[in-house]
């Protein structure tokens, strides 16, 4: 296992953890944003004194990619790259959509053929939407949806589909089929990004430092509908 810095600012939300051993040690959370600007830094200083204090070498920077706020990303991203610079250690991006699974695998009750579809929250009825299975294999990319009466007609048609984070409150009036279930309170938060940080370090799975750009979600406008951001 390995000590690996994450940070998360893809929302409103700015957090920062620490992981080793495979185990979460040090979070910490600001849902009173967006505050990245103020408070990222001091987070960030804070996490790497408690792994520096505590002898735990830091073996990688993981930062989630996105989609997500423009400002955000870019401050998350850019805080990401200048660590693994000045330590020389390499660089994991991980999708937002993904982040958001963690807590709803560990924690929900789902049954076997559940799909997870986590829901970035956009203008109107549109969110930034991917559809996952419960192994988090992807069974449908991330694009821009607007919402409606059969929208993921075709998943649930056939399986429940568990629908949650910042874009799904406001889908419940529209999907009314009885597979459709929404998990309230599910945010992209850093302590949850460890148990895929560590699957990246064991596949090697890193990313340029020098070219690497997340997932902002102006590049989904050319596939939506209608003109968002």
């Amino acid at each position: 296992m390995s000590c690996i810095l994450h940070i998360e600012t893809s929302t409103d939300i700015c957090s920062v953890a620490v992981s080793s051993e495979g185990t979460c040690v040090f979070s910490k959370e600001d849902f009173n944003g967006p505050s990245h600007a103020v408070s990222l830094g001091t987070f960030v200083d804070e996490a790497l004194s408690f792994a520096d204090n505590h002898a735990m070498p830091l073996d990688a920077v993981a930062v989630s990619c996105g989609p997500g706020s423009y400002t955000g990303l870019r401050i998350g991203v850019s805080m990401a790259k200048g660590i693994c610079y000045g330590r020389n250690v390499p660089l994991i991006g991980i999708p937002t959509t993904e982040v958001m699974s963690v807590p709803v695998l560990l924690y929900e009750e789902l049954p076997e053929d559940a799909l997870l579809c986590p829901m970035l929250d956009a203008r109107r009825m549109e969110v930034y939407a991917a559809v996952y299975d419960r192994a988090l294999r992807m069974r449908r990319p991330i694009q821009a949806d607007v919402v409606e009466e059969n929208s993921y007609a075709e998943f649930l048609e056939k399986q429940p589909v568990y629908f949650f984070g910042n874009g799904a409150e406001k889908c419940k009036k529209k999907l009314t089929h009885p597979n459709a279930h929404f998990i309230e309170k599910i945010y992209p938060l850093a302590k949850w990004m460890f148990p895929l940080a560590e699957k990246a370090m064991a596949t090697g799975d890193f990313k340029d430092v020098a070219y690497f750009e997340p997932f902002y979600l102006k590049e989904f406008v050319a596939s939506s509908p209608k003109k968002l951001l």
